[in-house]
């Protein structure tokens, strides 16, 4: 039976392990020694790496994990990560050696400019894409370009399992309200997640109905995100562009 579990990195970085109890493959290994660790400890074989985008935090312990494992590397084709075995874009189709499990390809940029995302198995691998609550900053692409990108996301099966790459839900959620305070499933997700956090226990995966329901950068049409963002811009009736810029621009600066 497949695993997913985080390996936690950095300060608030999750790199995920699947794993069927003997082979494993490792999304965005940011950092190589604790994978190590875990594959040790748990008698796992690393069988396959997956690369969603080039930001060094993703990719910093390739260079160990792959002179200590001979083992093919999946990324995005349009990025220049060192080390990537195989280029991959939206439409391929990927299955990983021992784990008898198989990913699609999602082309999502904005974040960055080649930024993929891995779905399969009801799960979706989505690196700094979307956030438990949030979405990444838009570094490389545009604000449309990755609204376009959010909306592919949303637009999936609402209990597909979001593995997101950091953990960043609480501060997400205190400003998810801010957006939209008479959102009652968000304060329910909130009080519900610090819950978590206070059990030291990671708030992801999440799940995409959850995100369609509380996340502001999924809720371009809900009427509060709207006015949230009319009130910023100082106009009437943004257009859904305009009104997903606002929050993410008054995110930065939050």
């Amino acid at each position: 039976m497949i695993q997913v579990v985080p390996v936690p990195a950095f300060q608030d970085n999750y790199l995920w392990l699947i794993h069927n109890g003997t082979y494993a493959a490792v999304v965005d290994p940011g950092d190589a020694a604790p994978v190590v660790d875990y594959l040790t400890q748990h008698g796992l074989q690393l069988a396959a790496i997956l690369v969603t985008h080039h930001h060094p935090d993703h990719i910093g312990g390739l260079g160990l994990l792959t002179s200590k494992f001979e083992v093919p590397v999946y990324g995005p084709a349009s990025e220049n990560i060192p080390r990537l075995t195989q280029r991959l874009e939206q439409g391929d189709r990927i299955t990983l050696p021992h784990l008898d499990i198989t990913f699609d390809v999602l082309d999502i940029p904005g974040h960055t400019a080649g930024h993929i995302a891995y779905l399969g198995d009801g799960r979706l691998f989505c690196g700094d894409t979307l956030f438990a609550g949030g979405c990444g900053r838009v570094f490389e692409g545009t604000m449309p370009q990755m609204r376009a990108s959010l909306n592919k996301i949303k637009d999936l099966p609402g209990d597909t399992l979001v593995y997101c790459a950091h953990e960043y839900t609480l501060s997400n959620l205190r400003f998810a309200r801010a957006v939209e305070p008479d959102n009652a499933q968000l304060a329910e997700r909130e009080i519900h997640d610090k819950a978590t956090r206070e059990a030291k226990q990671p708030t992801v995966p999440s799940r995409i109905e959850l995100e369609r329901a509380t996340n502001p950068f999924l809720r371009w049409d809900a009427p509060q995100v709207i006015a949230s963002a009319s009130k910023r811009l100082g106009k009437p009736d943004p257009d859904p562009d305009e009104v997903f810029a606002a929050i993410r621009e008054w995110k930065n600066s939050f």
